[in-house]
C-alpha cells in the first residue's frame, strides 16, 4: 500500500512536466509509403507550435525497421539530410503558434518486397523532457504482383492516408498529362457536398484538414475534366 501511495505522489508531481514536454503538435499523424521496388516517395511533416514560446529542436535518433537498402532523407525546405550521417544538422526552429510545413521526409523503397516501421525522435536541447516523435510506416511492393487501379492514363494517385484520420488526410499524386484539369471531391454518407479541391500539376501532394469534419463515413472522388473517374471511403474518427 505505501509503494502504491508513493507511486501516485510521484505521478502527481511530475505530471506538469510530463504535460510541460507536449509542445509541438504533429498534425500529420502517421506517414505511410506506399510504392514498388525501386521507386521513392516524398510525405510532408507538418508541425504546430502550440506553446507560447519559440521553440528549437534536433532530431536525436531513428529508432525501427529500416533495410539496408532503403534510404530515409529529411528535407527542410530544399536542404535534405540523412539521419544516419546527418544527425546534429537537422534543425527545426519555430515561432510560437506557428504550423510548420515545410519539413518533409523522403524514402527510398529499395530492392526488396518488405514492410515495416520507424520512428524520429526530436528533442528541444535546452529541455531534454521537450519532445516529439514521428511515426512512420512503409510497404514496398513488387508491380508484377498487383495492379494500380489508382493508375490512370492522365494522373496516378495515392490512397488517402491515414485513413481513419482525425486531423489532415493526405493524398499523393503524380500528373502524366499536365493539362488535365483534376479536382477531389469530398462528400457526407448521405451525398451532400463537403469540400473541392483542385489538384495543382506543380506539386505532389494534397493535405485536407479534417479537423472540423464530424466523425463519420464521407467519400472522396477523383474528377478528371470534370469527369467522375473514381471514388473512395475516408473515415473520420474523433
Amino acid at each position: 500500500m505505501k509503494r502504491l501511495l508513493l507511486f501516485f505522489t510521484w505521478l502527481l508531481l511530475f505530471l506538469p512536466i510530463i504535460a510541460e514536454a507536449q509542445q509541438i503538435r504533429v498534425l500529420s499523424e502517421d506517414l505511410q509509403f506506399s510504392g514498388d521496388l525501386g521507386s521513392s516517395q516524398r510525405k510532408s511533416i507538418i508541425l504546430q507550435n502550440e506553446s507560447n514560446q519559440s521553440k528549437t529542436y534536433f532530431l536525436k535518433n531513428i529508432r525501427g525497421n529500416v533495410g539496408s537498402s532503403q534510404k530515409v532523407r529529411i528535407c527542410i525546405g530544399e536542404q535534405c539530410f540523412d539521419p544516419k550521417r546527418d544527425l546534429a544538422k537537422v534543425k527545426i526552429s519555430m515561432e510560437p503558434g506557428e504550423i510548420m510545413t515545410d519539413l518533409y521526409l523522403e524514402f527510398e523503397m529499395g530492392i526488396v518486397e518488405t514492410m515495416g516501421s520507424f520512428d524520429l525522435f526530436f528533442v528541444n536541447p535546452e529541455n531534454i523532457r521537450e519532445t516529439f516523435m514521428v511515426e512512420a510506416r512503409y510497404s514496398v511492393s513488387n508491380p508484377d504482383k498487383k495492379i494500380d487501379e489508382f493508375d490512370y492514363k492522365d494522373i496516378k494517385l495515392s490512397d488517402v492516408y491515414p485513413n481513419p484520420s482525425s486531423r489532415i488526410a493526405q493524398l499523393d499524386y503524380q500528373f502524366n498529362n499536365p493539362k488535365v484539369k483534376a479536382k477531389i471531391t469530398i462528400n457526407s454518407f448521405i451525398g451532400n457536398p463537403i469540400a473541392e479541391y483542385e489538384l495543382d500539376p506543380e506539386s505532389s501532394s494534397l493535405s485536407i484538414n479534417v479537423s472540423e469534419f464530424k466523425e463519420g463515413i464521407y467519400f472522396y472522388t477523383l474528377f478528371l475534366d470534370n469527369k467522375n473517374i473514381v471514388t473512395k471511403k475516408l473515415q473520420i474518427k474523433k
